[in-house]
């Protein structure tokens, strides 16, 4: 099915990514960075995760808790290194792993990251291969690129797998370094034989192009797939059309669509869900209106991001009578509102003066058990004291902590400058309980999935 000139294109793919001998040795190993010491607890201070010795008792809840919850980088450090060498059921829980990695990269503190990240080094002989791609995984969350390509060939050699090498691209996608992915994607596999790519490397190789000014090259990788006898997935195609419809290449979008149709891959929601980030971010709110009435029609039937994206376009153009009856669909197919949901409606609410749609949407916000960043809740608590309507602000706050909301992230304003008796919080605290919010309510990448999803849209 390939012209010459896709022909050509893959040829031109295939000397980059296929060249017998590479253009430069493996990056070497940098040199792991001494963890940090523990701070020394202050005179009458107990330390927050007792020595090994004491440590025994304590639950493996109230220790990953207590890691979880300590805002001080340093001593999250020690606490850290200290839990994970006691206990291997400690390192087997990736999300703390996830929490603190994120916090620590928000106080800029790449050597704290190094410095527990290096001190599971020790257990890589004896871990899992899902261990292993999760410290080479976190190295590029914390935009850390070069000490993940250091951690990938550091790995003892039945960890150096296309699972660990999708992380290290994946590192590579995070962190914007192109070059240094393409360069591992042509040489990692030349100097390891044992790892051939495959289609989620290639994913994610497309996911890289994709980010790039011209994005041909992003659709020059389904020819080279063709080539090494791979056959590329609903995952290939849907992030070539997120890549096209956010740069608003809609004529290219139409090449992948054919392309698509030819190959009998059948478009899913998202698929069309990308058609309709793209047709919202043009305003052409008409034809996703179209393509939504298509799809209820003839499916796949639309989710909530595909409600999502057309209400996104009706606040845009303020159009709010239109977007509550969206959200009206929405619930009326059965799919559920989520963050995402909320996140669109409620400022525009706020900013509009409707403050009884706002509640509403809080009330909903409670009884769907849908995590949202507190500082949303915040904003209509504040809204509503604003307007005297300080019992409703109460019951707001009130149901926000029974559902979880930090007491000092959620609270009532103060009414007059005189009032010092309801400060908000200092911004920084907020920002950070929302990024561990954020982090917390995140899916996590599954520790035996070989692909190396990178894509950051709904």
């Amino acid at each position: 099915m390939a012209s010459a000139a896709a022909a050509s294109s893959a040829r031109r793919l295939s000397s980059i990514f296929s060249s017998a001998k590479p253009r430069a040795r493996p990056p070497k190993s940098a040199p792991a960075p001494a963890a940090a010491p523990a701070p020394k607890p202050a005179a009458g201070e107990a330390e927050a995760i007792p020595k090994k010795g004491r440590n025994r008792d304590m639950p493996l809840g109230k220790v990953v808790q207590t890691v979880i919850r300590q805002r001080d980088p340093d001593k999250l450090v020690s606490q850290f290194v200290a839990a994970s060498a006691a206990s291997q059921r400690f390192r087997d829980r990736h999300r703390v792993y996830e929490v603190a990695v994120a916090r620590l990269a928000s106080f800029g503190r790449q050597e704290a990251v190094a410095a527990i990240l290096d001190a599971q080094k020790p257990f890589l002989e004896a871990s899992t291969e899902g261990f292993a791609t999760r410290l080479v995984r976190l190295y590029g969350r914390a935009s850390m690129p070069s000490h993940a390509a250091a951690t990938f060939h550091d790995l003892p050699p039945k960890h150096k797998s296309v699972m660990t090498f999708n992380a290290l691209l994946a590192a590579y996608v995070h962190a914007g370094d192109f070059d240094a992915l393409a360069t591992a994607f042509q040489q990692i596999p030349a100097s390891y034989p044992t790892i051939v790519p495959t289609v989620p490397s290639y994913n994610i190789l497309i996911s890289a192009l994709c980010q790039k000014p011209d994005l041909s090259a992003a659709l020059d990788v389904i020819a080279l797939m063709d080539k090494r006898g791979l056959t590329p997935d609903e995952v290939s195609f849907n992030t070539l059309l997120n890549g096209f419809y956010n740069s608003g290449c809609f004529d290219d979008a139409e090449k992948v669509w054919e392309m698509m149709k030819e190959r009998n891959v059948e478009p899913n929601t998202k698929s069309y869900n990308a058609k309709l980030r793209g047709l919202v971010a043009k305003g052409r709110i008409e034809d996703a209106v179209a393509v939504i009435e298509m799809m209820q029609k003839d499916g796949p039937k639309p989710d909530s991001v595909s409600y999502n994206e057309l209400i996104r376009g009706y606040c845009k153009e303020g159009r709010l009578d239109e977007a509550k009856k969206v959200y009206v669909d929405l619930v009326k197919n059965e799919c559920a509102p989520n963050r995402g949901t909320f996140h669109t409606l409620v400022p525009c609410f706020l900013e509009a003066g409707e403050l009884d749609c706002a509640l509403t949407c809080c009330h909903e916000i409670f009884s769907r058990k849908c995590k949202v960043q507190f500082s949303l809740l915040q904003g209509v608590v504040t809204a509503l004291v604003a307007a005297s309507r300080v019992e409703e602000a109460k019951m707001i706050v009130e149901r926000g902590r029974k559902n979880s909301y930090p007491r000092k992230g959620l609270r009532m304003p103060p009414r007059t400058r005189e009032d010092m008796g309801l400060k908000m919080l200092p911004t920084g605290e907020d920002i950070d309980a929302e990024a561990e919010a954020d982090w917390e309510d995140s899916s996590p990448d599954e520790e035996g999935s070989e692909e190396g999803g990178v894509s950051k849209n709904a």
